[in-house]
């Protein structure tokens, strides 16, 4: 959390993720800090949803499979 606050003190971030808000629990997993992670990141800040698929995990995946059938 740290990270993020000192960087938002001196200049702009981007993030990118597949995963919406709501799912981002998986990633942290303690509800309180997750909450504090999209707080921090989409105070003042913008949300730009491209509403695509991921052409990279869709091809990530299409080859997991392609190897768990052989």
């Amino acid at each position: 959390m740290e990270v993020l606050t000192e960087r938002e003190e001196k200049n702009s971030m981007a993030i990118a993720s597949n995963e919406s808000f709501s799912s981002w629990t998986k990633t942290f997993t303690d509800p309180r800090l997750c909450a504090a992670v999209v707080d921090r990141l989409t105070f003042g800040g913008n949300v730009i949803e491209t509403g695509s698929d991921s052409y990279r995990l869709a091809h990530t995946k299409a080859r997991q499979q392609a190897t768990a059938a052989t």
